[in-house]
């Protein structure tokens, strides 16, 4: 039997109280409810699923959908807050299981999972308070295990001019406290609506694509990517290491492709 912890990554649905919603031409919750439902007949095996934040797009009425569509995968669902979420509202929807918003859980025999909340109502862009920080050290300091960070802005450029103007702002902030602990081994983001995978100190970072529109890669200006809804598979080993895929779901092809595993 495999000591894997095995989480589904999505991120960045951005649902709308009306379930035709559209965000740039996508209708957010169809996409969403396309993604869940090609999870499905993969028939992957799974611990627990991560959204990494903006789970409605300024629309509080799309917490109920949100509540339908996870809580029918009867697994733990882990979130942290985005830019278009309103982060008292959804703490308050999702106050009980499956779900749980910010702090901090281990998972299987070596990992915790620390929640971090980089939102700043009003504004595109994130800040990690001083509040998170000294949860986030002490979420850390406080274990043996290895350590994934999850949180919603991007703490690293992107290559993108318009994109890495509202990623974190005091990302130093954040990479001192990590820096500090030997046992951090992964960091991963959405905001982004696109792939990312480097190392920085021995620690994986990954941005993942969105369940609905994607943004173009490498671009100076505002573009959308034509790249097909996605998540990540993520399988967290007993040594430390991170497995990973991302899989871009397209509904035309009735088929998927699986991308970056390693």
């Amino acid at each position: 039997m495999s000591s894997d912890v095995r989480i589904l990554q999505v991120t960045d649905p951005h649902l709308f109280a009306d379930p035709k919603g559209r965000l740039r031409g996508v209708e957010t919750l169809s996409s969403l409810q396309q993604v869940l439902a090609h999870v499905t007949r993969r028939r992957l095996s799974l611990d627990a699923v991560l959204c990494s934040g903006d789970l409605v797009n300024d629309d509080a009425g799309g917490y109920a959908h949100f509540v339908r569509e996870f809580t029918a995968l009867e697994k733990p669902i882990y979130c942290v807050p985005g830019n278009h979420d309103d982060a008292a509202t959804m703490r308050r929807v999702l106050s009980r299981p499956p779900f749980q918003v910010g702090g901090y859980v281990d998972l299987g025999c070596c990992w915790r999972l620390v929640l971090v909340d980089s939102s700043v109502p009003g504004r595109a862009g994130g800040r990690i308070s001083r509040t998170e920080l000294r949860a986030l050290d002490a979420a850390i300091a406080g274990s043996d295990r290895y350590i994934m960070v999850c949180l919603h802005h991007h703490p690293v450029g992107m290559a993108s001019h318009w994109l890495d103007a509202v990623g974190i702002e005091n990302a130093d902030e954040l990479f001192k406290v990590l820096d500090a602990h030997s046992r951090v081994r992964l960091l991963t983001w959405g905001h982004v609506h696109q792939c990312f995978d480097a190392r920085r100190q021995g620690v994986r970072l990954l941005g993942s694509p969105s369940t609905c529109g994607q943004f173009l890669p490498l671009s100076d200006e505002f573009a959308i990517d034509g790249r097909p809804p996605a998540y990540r598979r993520l399988a967290l080993q007993e040594d430390g290491t991170v497995e990973t895929e991302v899989v871009w779901v397209d509904e035309a092809a009735g088929s998927l492709v699986a991308t970056a595993s390693a």
